[in-house]
């Protein structure tokens, strides 16, 4: 029998972001606006080995629950990823990211063009179009947005 370890250790509270994409966990921590000056741990695993996925990415953060804005960028750059919630070293909950229908304040329409992007109080609101490739449309002009535009826009 082949002996299993682990390589990112287990943490006692926070969160656990699994399943993302190999070589999109920076992008994640971008969007978190997770840096230098985060007090908390931070464990990545990059294009470590899975059994369902081939390679994947994971996350863990100690003592950080995410907002649901937060889960909703995470679901445009990895749209079948795994949130667990964690306590007391023990996962208290856990469910996969949903890419929502409507996304709003969330992406900026990269339309310059576009009333959202004016001195107008409007925030912009997209309509999902696709999940897988990602493709979004901006409910003010039309504008459709692919995975890399989406992602590049993100507040």
């Amino acid at each position: 029998m082949e002996e299993q370890t682990l390589k990112i250790s287990k943490i006692k509270d926070g969160t656990v972001i699994d399943h993302i994409p190999p070589g999109k966990a920076l992008k994640v921590l971008s969007i978190l606006r997770i840096d230098e000056k985060d007090g908390n741990s931070i464990s990545i695993g990059i294009r470590v080995m899975s059994k369902r996925l081939g390679q994947k990415d994971v996350i863990k953060i100690e003592n950080r629950d995410l907002e649901k804005f937060e889960v909703d960028k995470i679901s445009l750059i990895a749209p079948d990823a795994t949130i667990s919630i964690v306590k007391n070293y023990e996962i208290t909950e856990k469910f996969s990211v949903d890419l929502p229908q409507r996304l709003v304040g969330i992406v900026k329409c990269s339309n310059t063009n576009c009333i959202t992007n004016t001195k107008e109080p409007v925030v912009g609101e997209f309509t999902l179009l696709s999940k897988h490739p990602l493709q979004i449309r901006c409910n003010y002009c039309e504008r459709t947005m692919n995975e890399k535009e989406a992602t590049a826009s993100l507040f």
